[in-house]
């Protein structure tokens, strides 16, 4: 029987780690940590984290370049720590289980995406 979209992030929810937008905030001052907006095309007239890897094809069309011939250099090291965020979440979760099981040690899916960041007035810009 055919699982629907909630069943698909619901079991990814149960294998990847999820982090607040403050936690976000920490680990950007870290740095070291990679940021992979996960959006679809259209929703990046929204803006997007600092510092992050603004993707605009959508996170399918990257998933075929990581598996073949396009590789990103900015994904080459599959062991350095990624957190995926996306509009309101759930997509994240989707990117951070897909990204596991492609070989990334560390993913990390932000919780709340965009909307939790720009609700909590976090910086979309570097100032």
């Amino acid at each position: 029987m055919p699982k629907s979209l909630h069943d698909f992030v619901t079991a990814a929810l149960q294998e990847v780690t999820e982090v607040t937008p403050e936690e976000v905030t920490e680990i950007q001052k870290q740095g070291g940590t990679l940021i992979l907006d996960v959006r679809e095309p259209n929703e990046f007239s929204e803006g997007h984290l600092v510092g992050a890897i603004n993707i605009p094809r959508g996170f399918l069309e990257v998933k075929a370049d990581l598996e073949h011939y396009k590789r990103d250099e900015r994904l080459a090291d599959r062991t350095q720590e990624i957190v995926c965020y996306c509009g309101g979440g759930h997509r994240s979760a989707l990117a951070a289980k897909t990204l596991q099981e492609m070989g990334f040690e560390s993913v990390l899916s932000m919780k709340e995406g965009w909307t939790g960041w720009i609700g909590r007035n976090l910086p979309t810009t570097l100032d």
